[in-house]
């Protein structure tokens, strides 16, 4: 059951994060594509803000998706977005506490959150905890995630988008079946957050489910901006 919980939950997520079903969604008009390699300033969210991933599967070698993510509205606890996937005829939803945490996403709740944002203030070397129950009531799944985040470095990073510094931040976490413990996920993610623009600018997902291989991806972002 929990292989399939996990490919159910990983999203290109857009956006996002990283262990996360991906919702069937309506096609939007893209992000406009950045006039010049100048960033633009997008320390606090606001509605409008929005930021279009492609993803790549590594193992087929094929691109996966192409999605948007689209701040909706921007609360003094949280962050309500919109998720545009190419192709799809609906739209998805994730909220996020103020820090890029996922904490609902579609019928999967994260309790606290599920770990994928940041901890601010990020330096080189900082430390902190992954914990979180996550649990979809509709489809009778409930899974533990345990792990640590570290910040390793700092690295320019250039994507379709621009060319961004960035905090690099190395992730591991494990995923049990809260029905059966041993039957587990583990799950390792480098992610690039460029703070200029309040996001990540690429990500890598590596997914192993009873030890054996099941998903390799790369996510990079393409455009961004506000309204």
């Amino acid at each position: 059951m929990l292989r399939y919980a996990v490919l159910g939950m990983i999203g290109i997520a857009a956006s996002t994060a990283w262990a996360q079903q991906t919702p069937p969604i309506d096609a939007a008009p893209p992000a406009s594509t950045q006039a010049s390699n100048a960033v633009v300033a997008m320390e606090e969210p606001l509605p409008g803000d929005r930021w279009t991933y492609e993803t790549r599967d590594e193992i087929a070698g094929t691109v996966r998706a192409s999605s948007t993510t689209i701040v909706t509205e921007v609360t003094a606890k949280e962050i309500g977005t919109r998720i545009d996937t190419l192709g799809k005829s609906t739209r998805g939803q994730i909220i996020y506490d103020r820090s890029w945490n996922i904490v609902v996403f579609g019928s999967w709740k994260y309790s606290p959150n599920d770990g994928s944002g940041i901890q601010s203030p990020l330096a080189v070397g900082k430390v902190w905890n992954v914990e979180s129950n996550d649990v979809n009531s509709a489809r009778g799944f409930s899974l533990k995630r345990s792990g640590k985040s570290k910040v390793v470095g700092q690295e320019t990073v250039t994507t379709k988008a621009g060319t961004f510094e960035t905090y690099r931040i190395e992730t591991s976490y494990s995923l049990r079946n809260a029905k059966d413990p041993t039957d587990k996920s583990e799950v390792t993610v480098v992610t690039w957050y460029a703070p200029a623009i309040d996001h990540w600018v690429k990500r890598t997902f590596v997914s192993r489910t009873n030890k054996h291989l099941m998903i390799n991806n790369t996510t990079e972002l393409t455009a961004y901006g506000r309204k």
